[in-house]
Order: C-alpha cells, then sequence, then structure tokens
C-alpha cells in the first residue's frame, strides 16, 4: 500500500519510517525544503535513537522517500495521515490547528483518487468534522473518508512505542476506512497488539485523557515528594508502594522537577480549553497545570537553598546537569531546565550547563548560560551541581573529580538517581526529592 505523511516531524518521520519498515510505500512530505534536503542526505531533524539508521535502511530499500510536493506525494496514495504541529495558540492557550486545516484544503483540492485521510496530529474534539468538511468543500467529487489514529511514541523509545504499542486507536465509523486501516496496521494485527476501534470524537479525546492522566500521576507524587520531606518519610519507598497496586501501577510515579516535552503541557492546556467550551470544567487537569508550573521554579528555589539562601547565592556559580525535558531526545519544549537555570539566574546565581545533546536548542531558550563541552567542564568552579535530566552520562559520575574541580562539593540531585547516604560518605552535601 502506498502512504503519505504529510508532516515530516517527530510524529510524522518516525510514523513514516515504520511504516516502511513494514513493509509499505511511504512518502513523508514537508514543505520546509532545508528538512527535506537535509532526510534525502541522511540528515535527521532531530535526536531519537535508531531513527537514522531505520530510515537510512529503508531509503536504501526504495520504501520511503521525501518531497516538499504534496500533490505528488499523495498521487496513488491509500492513506493519506496529517502530522503537522498543532502547538498551543498563543493568547488563549487553545490548540493551533491553522497547520491541520491548510493541510486538509490542500490534500483536497489535489485529491484525485479514493483515500484515507488520518489526522495522526493531536487534535481536539471535532478536528475530523471539521477536516471532513473541508475536503468535502475543496473536491466533492472524490471518495474519502476521515479517520482518526492518535500517536502514542514517547520520545526516546519512539521506534520500539510505534512496532510494538500497548494499543492503537483508530476512530472511524465507516467500514471502508476501517479496512483500509486494518491493512495500513496489518503487521501489528499478526503480532496481536491491541487494536481498539472507536467512533472518531472518542479518539480524539482519547489521546488528550490519556496524557492529561500522566500527567496527573506524575504531579501526584511531586505533591508527595514534598510530604516527604516535610514529615521524614522517603518517596520511593511511597512511590514503590503505591506503584505495587495493580489498579495504580508503578509507571510515571517518579518524583522529579515536573512535566515538560511536547505533549503534556499543551496537551493539558488544550484539555482545559475543549472543556471550557463544552462547559465541562477538569478541575483536577486544571490545578495540575498550575502545580506543574509553579514546580519548575521551586526547584530553582531548591538549588538556591543548597547553596545557602538568597543572600549566599547571588554571585555563586551552578552546573546543570542535563537540560532536555527527559533523556535520549534533543527537546527542549517547556523543559524544566529553562525555568531552573531563570529562576537561579533571576537569584544572581552564575549558570553553566551541559547536555549530551540539547544544547544547541538550548541555547537560543537560555540566555546567558555558559554551554560547555563536557559534565565536568560545566562543573569546574561551581558552588553546586544540580541534576536535571537523568541521562545515563550522569549516573557514575566520578565524585573525586568532581571534588577537585567544584569550589565545593555540593549535589543536588533532582532526579533521586543517587543514593543520598553514599554520596554524603563522599563528603558530598546532598539534596534530593522528597528524601529524609
Amino acid at each position: 500500500m502506498k502512504i503519505a505523511m504529510v508532516g515530516s516531524g517527530y510524529v510524522g518521520l518516525v510514523s513514516g519510517a515504520c511504516f516502511a519498515d513494514f513493509g509499505h510505500d511511504v512518502v513523508c512530505i514537508d514543505k520546509d525544503p532545508a528538512k527535506i534536503d537535509s532526510l534525502k542526505a541522511g540528515i535527521m531533524p532531530i535526536y531519537e535513537p535508531g531513527l537514522a539508521e531505520l530510515v537510512g535502511s529503508n531509503v536504501k530499500a526504495g520504501r520511503l522517500s521525501f518531497t516538499t510536493d504534496l500533490a505528488e506525494g499523495i498521487a496513488g496514495a491509500s492513506a493519506i495521515f496529517i502530522a503537522v504541529g498543532t502547538p498551543s495558540r498563543r493568547g488563549d492557550g487553545h490548540a493551533d490547528l491553522s497547520f491541520v486545516y491548510a493541510v486538509a484544503a490542500e490534500v483536497g483540492a489535489n485529491l484525485r483518487q479514493e483515500a484515507v485521510i488520518i489526522t495522526k496530529s493531536t487534535v481536539p474534539v471535532g478536528t475530523g468534522d471539521e477536516v471532513e468538511r473541508i475536503l468535502t468543500e475543496a473536491n466533492p467529487g472524490v471518495r474519502f473518508a476521515v479517520a482518526s489514529n492518535p500517536e502514542f511514541l514517547r520520545e526516546g523509545a519512539a521506534i520500539g512505542d510505534f512496532k510494538h504499542p500497548d494499543r492503537i486507536v483508530i476512530g472511524t465509523d465507516d467500514e471502508w476506512a476501517r479496512q483500509v486501516m486494518t491493512e495500513v496496521y496489518r503487521p501489528l494485527f499478526l503480532n496481536k497488539s491491541p487494536i481498539l476501534f472507536t467512533s472518531r470524537r472518542s479518539s480524539e479525546l482519547i489521546k488528550y485523557a490519556a496524557n492529561a492522566f500522566l500527567a496527573v500521576k506524575i504531579t501526584f507524587i511531586n505533591e508527595m515528594a514534598d510530604l516527604c520531606e516535610k514529615v521524614g518519610a522517603d518517596v520511593q519507598d511511597v512511590s514503590r508502594g503505591i506503584g505495587m497496586d495493580n489498579r495504580i501501577g508503578p509507571k510515571f510515579l517518579h518524583a522529579g522537577p515536573g512535566y515538560g516535552g511536547s505533549c503534556f503541557p499543551k496537551d493539558t492546556l488544550a484539555l482545559l480549553k475543549t472543556a471550557e467550551d463544552y462547559e465541562a470544567p477538569t478541575r483536577i487537569v486544571e490545578a495540575v497545570v498550575k502545580v506543574n508550573d509553579a514546580r519548575k521554579r521551586a526547584m530553582g528555589r531548591k538549588v538556591v537553598e543548597a547553596l545557602g539562601g538568597v543572600e549566599e547565592a547571588r554571585g555563586k556559580r551552578v552546573a546543570l546537569l542535563g537540560l532536555t525535558f527527559k533523556p535520549n531526545t534533543d527537546d527542549m519544549r517547556d523543559s524544566p531546565a529553562i525555568a531552573i537555570a531563570q529562576t537561579l539566574q533571576d537569584a544572581g546565581v552564575e549558570v553553566a550547563a551541559y547536555d549530551p545533546e540539547g544544547m544547541e536548542l538550548a541555547g537560543p531558550l537560555m540566555p546567558g548560560v555558559e554551554m560547555c563541552a563536557n559534565a565536568y567542564g560545566a562543573i569546574e568552579g561551581a558552588d553546586a551541581v544540580a541534576i536535571v535530566t537523568e541521562w545515563d552520562a550522569f549516573r557514575a559520575l566520578d565524585f573525586a573529580r568532581i571534588k577537585s574541580l567544584a569550589k565545593a562539593p555540593v549535589l543536588v540531585d533532582l532526579r533521586n538517581i543517587y543514593d543520598p547516604a553514599e554520596v554524603r560518605a563522599k563528603g558530598f552535601t546532598y539534596a534530593s526529592i522528597g528524601r529524609p
């Protein structure tokens, strides 16, 4: 089957490469000529483990190609995916659907064969209805159906998630569209991956509800961490204890500096706005958004306290290890590191930083922060070291070397990757999240 993927960003590129690896003929389309030229040259626009190799092998096999010409790209395609960005709209927080609707109009104007149009982008309830209206208006003479197929990919593990999903959600009431989507995902049907067919609107809401619920879990355990610090409990024990309950589960119960990334911040906000529009307010999600925003600066203040408080912190230097919102990605969107660095700078603290993949994107977002070539370059001359992102490279730091380079042996572990007793035994002042 020929598949067209309109949008060659994170979701479109990973999905397109994986569909090609399933044996489909895939064309990835993007309006950015520089991005398409880079992809043709084998240069990835994002960092995702294994993606360059996957793209390269399928290009070589002739199953994956790239173009800026939408009309050419969708010609003969039985399934056309819309995988463009839906960022938060400036001013009101609603999802900006202008890119989705622009693609729908262009697809409608250029469609010459029957096809299923699938929204892969994360979109609010009812978006598929508007996409259908746009397509009908643009090209009433061609048979088409509109389906919803949200993605559930974790950055840093996206290829594995796509090929071994915990579920595939397809929203359509059209039997022909269902048959086409079954063929698209046939390799996963054969692997017995759970596939849920729903109405289009249910499918659109599932994505938002899933991300909001995970954001709730993260924020809940972060608040429990704050309580643990006050009462002398250990949040890792609390997390383990409640996670063993199979009604709760252990995932997303790791205390830290708050969530960030491309999905949770914008999706929780978009869900809030949709709920407001339909007069069905989601008070829990509203609280989660506020608590998470406040937490990031609170983590900056935690580092200030480790420096001796506001009065003592001014003029000191802090090394931030890890800038991306999570490891194994170069994504800086809504990363806690941005707010932490700003809080430190507001307190008069000099900030140096290192991240294995994110510094190129971090630079413009963190003015005044010195970007260093490696972790120990950032640590040199520092009055405190703060671990912000749990990259594997930071899990076995040379503490003797840190002592020799830093002005003071102070470690603030915002990801709880070290054992407090072991670090203190090495002569460090150690602070972590939710542990005595």
